[in-house]
């Protein structure tokens, strides 16, 4: 069972291994949506991301057999880094599983953390494959297994962010807290923490739009496992959410508490977080602040603090979240155009449709023999997006045959 006694046991487990993480008011945030915005840095923890806080007080609390005998995990990215870094500390051998396309920045991470004391064991497709793979490990070689969330002694270590936030706000009112959701560790254990020591504070879980696990299974009133998940945030897309941590959760949650984040949003915030306040998250790390778009009339005049869960972002993935993040806000559009296949034709698209502030930043051509029109997929910058009906009206007018590819989604993930 998970008390406010455990949470709290557990605060004085990490004082061994962790620096208490900044609470930091952000002024831009604050003048943005007209209230006292505080964000929670988990992104500035030891490895980066909370993940330290679960996996060091579960492997902490094992027995002395069980520490001897070794431990596995399967992760794809922070809970193996937050395992590897308490294997390290507390010289306990761990098998890490991990899938074979997890980038190399990630692997190279988990090695570095745990040095001599793990093991990464790189597996399967996906986090699912890994984990198999790493529960069948632990069966048959008598390894502890430690899960990402599914546990109470999980659910206690990420549940110490609740007790570092209400000591550093100086015992001022927290209207809101706004939480990330991923298998629901995090939300559990701050969840029951502030519902016990400040119920008036309003719980908000954020979930990415394509991974609503815990909405649709709070709405449920049962855990629902999803067919098919986005996998782009991936440190909270998951299929299903934990079961103990759903019990906890339906103490203080409802399905309407939950706000969902389109991934396209996920990246227009970290990439601003960044410009703007200089702060380096994951897609993960960007979700809560994310919601405070879709919040803005009801935190006015609020104290609301928002968690940025974690840092890890892997700097080959910025043109994909740059891309995300324009096509989202309506600057980045893609066509089938089909060219008249005469000299010319190009020209006066470029002539006649395009206007000054327009660019094509993507032109696939191949011209037919014996065809009259020669299909092109053509990717347009405009500068803001009420442009985009002026380049619409603009192909019509010229008889341009054309297909827009957001329209047509399976045609959109093959070509784009």
């Amino acid at each position: 069972m998970v008390y406010l006694e455990t949470i709290e046991k557990a605060r004085e487990v990490l004082k061994n291994v962790m620096n208490i993480t900044p609470l930091q008011k952000n002024i831009h945030l604050s003048e943005k949506y007209q209230a006292d915005i505080y964000l929670k840095r988990e992104d500035l923890n030891t490895v980066r991301s909370y993940k330290i806080r679960g996996a060091y007080n579960k492997i902490y609390q094992l027995s002395d057999t069980e520490k001897k005998m070794g431990i596995v995990c399967a992760s794809a990215g922070n809970h193996a880094q937050g395992v590897a870094y308490s294997c390290y500390h507390l010289n306990i051998y761990g098998k890490i599983y991990m899938p074979i396309p997890t980038t190399k920045q990630k692997i190279e991470q988990v090695k570095s953390f745990g040095k001599q004391f793990v093991e990464v064991i790189l597996t399967g497709d996906t986090f699912d494959d890994a984990n198999t793979e790493a529960v069948k490990e632990a069966k048959q070689k008598g390894y502890s297994f430690i899960p990402p969330f599914e546990d109470e002694k999980i659910i206690e270590g990420q549940g110490t962010v609740a007790c570092e936030i209400l000591e550093q706000i100086d015992n001022k009112l927290i209207d809101y807290v706004v939480i990330p959701i991923g298998g629901g560790g995090l939300v559990a254990g701050m969840g029951l923490y502030f519902d016990r020591k400040s119920p008036s504070t309003k719980i908000i879980g954020v979930e990415p739009l394509g991974a609503p696990s815990m909405q649709k299974s709070l709405e449920a009133n049962m855990l629902i496992t999803l067919q098919n998940i986005d996998k782009f945030v991936d440190g909270a897309a998951v299929k299903k959410v934990g079961a103990i941590n759903f019990e906890i959760c339906k103490k203080f949650l409802t399905h309407q508490d939950i706000v969902l984040i389109p991934e396209g949003k996920v990246c227009t915030t970290l990439l601003q977080l960044y410009n703007e306040s200089g702060i380096i998250v994951e897609p993960a790390g960007a979700l809560s602040v994310s919601a405070l778009d879709f919040m803005k009339e009801t935190i006015k005049g609020k104290t609301v603090v928002v968690i940025i869960s974690g840092g890890n972002n892997d700097i080959l993935r910025m043109p994909e979240i740059q891309q995300r993040s324009m096509l989202y806000e309506g600057l980045i559009h893609y066509f089938i155009i089909y060219f008249s296949q005469r000299a010319g034709a190009l020209k006066e698209f470029l002539v006649n449709v395009l206007g000054p502030n327009d660019d094509i930043i993507r032109f696939e051509y191949t011209k037919k023999t014996n065809r009259e029109n020669g299909p092109a997929i053509i990717g347009i910058q405009i500068k803001n997006k009420n442009d985009y009906q002026h380049l619409i009206e603009k192909m019509r007018n010229n008889h341009i045959v054309f297909e827009d590819l957001e329209d047509k989604m399976e045609l959109f993930d093959a070509l784009v």
